[in-house]
């Protein structure tokens, strides 16, 4: 009998028995349930037809349970509220190990550290999606700010103030020109010769010193300002680079398979390094999203764990 009464069970009517007690009403039961008062009724009563013993002692003016429903209510409420736990924590666990990481990146960034981090990521959260955007430094900073963006890869030559600043790693610039140049192949080339030379340029880089490291760059060497070429993308900038069409400054890693190919010559800046640092900006910790919390301190972990990473 016990066992048939179990499989009988109509776990909808044990439901709506739970919501009728803690309430203690069936209309605001019904409220609750978004259901009529009549169909409350009914399925109380069917469920006390199943159970063969009254529940609730009802009249116009008092609502008390029985012995028997006080019990039943009891049993029902470990049992839902269980229900309820189980699904805030699997709801939990869909929202950290789902949906999407979205990052503004600045073209052409070549980096063992970044690769490492979008693997070690995907390996622990394959259900993450990844989508990326390619702008110059000025812009990412831009969107973050105006909320427009959570995180960016970009160059800065100091952490901002104003927004979390991750560094990751110096990128290592050099000054080139291509095969057809007259500079091509010059082991040593005075200053003031590359100065008067036209320029090949980023278009950031002319748009604000303040956020464009390039420029910096640029202006640190004191280049000509007549410029022959410009574009926002860097494979733009190393066409034209390779066409002949002036100097410019590339990222190294970029360049070392066209400098093996004979494409591009490397000008020797009297053995002056120059660079900028890469950072991770990200819009403050209470407006990422639980995948990018986990993406950012992800790439903080790894590059804390080996700064030489890059």
């Amino acid at each position: 009998m016990t066992s048939r009464l179990h499989s009988d069970l109509n776990w909808n009517l044990l439901r709506m028995f739970y919501v009728i007690a803690k309430e203690q009403s069936i209309t605001k039961a019904a409220k609750s349930l978004g259901l009529s008062q009549p169909s409350v009724s009914s399925a109380l009563q069917k469920l006390e037809t199943q159970l063969d013993c009254q529940l609730v002692i009802r009249d116009s003016r008092h609502f008390n349970l029985t012995a028997r429903g006080d019990r039943i209510y009891q049993e029902c409420r470990d049992i839902f509220q269980s229900a309820e736990r189980i699904s805030s924590l699997v709801n939990d666990i869909d929202e950290q190990e789902r949906g999407q990481v979205r990052y503004q990146i600045i073209s052409d960034l070549v980096s063992p550290l970044l690769d490492e981090l979008m693997r070690l990521y995907h390996q622990r959260y394959p259900s993450v999606a990844f989508q990326s955007e390619v702008r110059n430094s000025q812009a990412i900073v831009r969107a973050i700010q105006q909320d427009k963006a959570t995180i960016g890869f970009c160059l800065l030559v100091d952490p901002l103030v104003n927004l979390p600043s991750i560094r990751l790693f110096r990128r290592e610039f050099g000054l080139f020109c291509g095969q057809t140049h007259p500079l091509f192949g010059a082991s040593s080339v005075p200053l003031e010769e590359l100065q008067r030379e036209p320029l090949i340029s980023f278009a950031c880089a002319t748009d604000g010193p303040d956020l464009e490291p390039v420029s910096i760059l640029r202006e640190g060497l004191h280049l000509s300002n007549r410029i022959n070429g410009l574009s926002t993308n860097l494979e733009e900038v190393r066409r034209m680079l390779v066409a002949g069409l002036g100097i410019g400054i590339l990222p190294l890693l970029s360049a070392e398979e066209d400098i093996r190919r004979g494409l591009l010559w490397r000008l020797d800046i009297a053995n002056e390094p120059i660079g900028a640092d890469v950072y991770l900006v990200h819009a403050p910790n209470e407006k990422l999203s639980p995948p990018e919390k986990k993406f950012v301190d992800m790439a903080e972990e790894l590059q804390s764990r080996d700064p030489e990473f890059a």
